[in-house]
């Protein structure tokens, strides 16, 4: 069945945090707005991302915690066997109450409509109009002044010989195993396989990481040594200069068997699980939008220009499906940006200069603005100090020094332009750092300002004394 077109001022692909950031900041502007979601509302983040990964790293976390507690001088505590299945419930039942509240019904409280189906385009670049096939096979078309594309990123695999035939988890299927595997293989170094690889070695599994340059390769060498040397402490292994070049089933254990050339020799890799987290691609190859002239890149990416506008004046995209940074943070300023521009003339542009990094191991990768090499290869001529945990005095007190803070800083003018740390609430860190490069302050304001003693944040006052005073020096708390 086919129903007549439907017209609105804005018709948004896809319902995650993109989506709803445009649909709310238009709706906030009085504008008609249509949402289409072909799977469950709410997108990657609230669904299979940053809500079931964090809350399943806090729960491995604690457990984590209670085997580790004779750090401190006379506490013991023991951790029995995970119930896979009861924790798993848990993510669910959180997942399905922040999709209801944050999502479903906040739509019914803003008022646009959402339509449950496929979106695809039709007509021409000139007069672009969706279809909207309902699970039903019902059809609709649907037409509006301005269309968005925000329908997120999915995990990819590389093309390794038997992969697809022997059968891989994502980082979407593991976290709705059944039980902790005995063993597990992750492919990748990035920040999903960082947080996975974590979190199932603290579930209890044996893991090893099969990483192709060094872990967090993009972020500061440092950070990479570190996070290596504390995942060494935790059992979990780390081969380096390993390329996977084929994987198979072993008939007999149902094990992974991966053969890898690591660093010019091939090894064979086995574990009861395999784990693929070498990334995500754009989804768009239903979208059809080559029929209204959008033009797309060679990962599938929608391209946009900095004011989110794609090849057609009329479609615009936020978020992952730009193959910009994956952060749902990013798509939700992309899809406010996004209205800003299509509907007020703003020509807002997107700015990344001080975006805010994590990575949610613990301790946590934070960084934020550039890396002394990028301000190097920028032709900034930089300094930087690196202060070891073991100088925070929070981090003494918790008993767990390892880790760092890293300012990078311009030597001309003593500006701050870049922050990373390694801690404990490194994520606080980065946000606080954000605001110091957003302010343009230089290292001797940092040094000079007030912070509370015992707080990690403390560390970054600390790192920035570094650059004049020799930090081991100071008494606790000193000024």
């Amino acid at each position: 069945m086919t129903f007549e077109a439907t017209s609105y001022d804005l018709a948004v692909i896809g319902s995650g945090g993109g989506a709803f950031a445009a649909a709310i900041r238009a709706s906030s502007l009085g504008k008609r707005v249509v949402m289409i979601e072909r799977d469950l509302v709410g997108g990657t983040c609230v669904n299979t991302g940053c809500v079931p990964s964090k809350a399943l790293l806090a729960a491995a976390e604690a457990r984590h915690v209670a085997l580790d507690a004779s750090r401190f001088p006379g506490s013991a505590a023991t951790a029995g066997p995970v119930d896979m299945s009861a924790l798993v419930a848990g993510k669910d039942a959180l997942v399905g109450a922040l999709r209801a509240e944050k999502y479903v019904d906040l739509a019914a409280d803003y008022g646009w409509d959402l339509r449950r189906g496929e979106a695809s385009f039709a007509g021409t670049a000139q007069a672009p109009v969706l279809t909207v096939t309902s699970p039903e096979g019902t059809v609709e078309t649907v037409r509006a002044g301005h269309y968005l594309i925000a329908t997120g990123s999915t995990p990819w695999s590389p093309p390794v010989e038997g992969l697809e035939e022997a059968g891989y988890l994502t980082s979407t299927t593991a976290m709705d195993l059944d039980h902790v595997p005995a063993s597990l293989l992750v492919i990748g170094g990035g920040y999903v396989a960082l947080e996975q690889a974590q979190l199932f070695a603290r579930l209890g599994a044996k893991v090893t990481m099969l990483v192709r340059s060094r872990l967090a390769s993009h972020e500061e060498p440092e950070a990479s040594q570190m996070l290596a040397d504390v995942f060494a402490d935790e059992g979990i292994g780390v081969i380096h200069r390993a390329l996977p070049a084929a994987v198979r089933r072993d008939p007999t254990t149902g094990e992974a068997i991966v053969s890898a050339s690591v660093a010019g020799a091939t090894q064979e890799f086995r574990a009861a699980e395999l784990l693929v987290a070498t990334g995500r691609r754009p989804v768009t190859n239903r979208l059809n939008l080559s029929a209204v002239g959008v033009e797309v890149g060679p990962l599938g990416e929608v391209v946009v220009d900095d004011h989110l506008a794609t090849s057609n004046p009329r479609v615009w995209a936020a978020g992952d499906v730009t193959g910009h940074r994956e952060f749902v943070y990013v798509a939700a300023s992309h899809g406010t940006l996004a209205v800003d521009n299509a509907f007020t003339a703003t020509r807002r542009a997107v700015d990344y200069r001080h975006l805010p990094r994590v990575v949610f191991t613990t301790p946590a990768l934070a960084a934020v603005g550039m890396t002394d090499r990028q301000a190097r290869e920028a032709g900034i001529r930089c300094e930087c100090r690196v202060l070891p945990l073991e100088y925070v005095p929070r981090a003494l007190v918790n008993r767990d020094t390892r880790g760092f803070i890293k300012i990078v800083a311009n030597a001309t003018t003593g500006r701050i332009i870049g922050i990373t740390a390694v801690a404990k609430d490194g994520g606080e860190l980065a946000a606080a750092g954000v605001y110091i490069l957003e302010a343009g302050m230089t290292v001797d304001q940092v040094a000079n300002l007030w912070s509370p003693y015992l707080t990690m944040a403390e560390g970054l006052k600390l790192t920035a004394q570094s650059f004049t005073t020799d930090v081991t020096r100071l008494s606790c708390c000193a000024a």
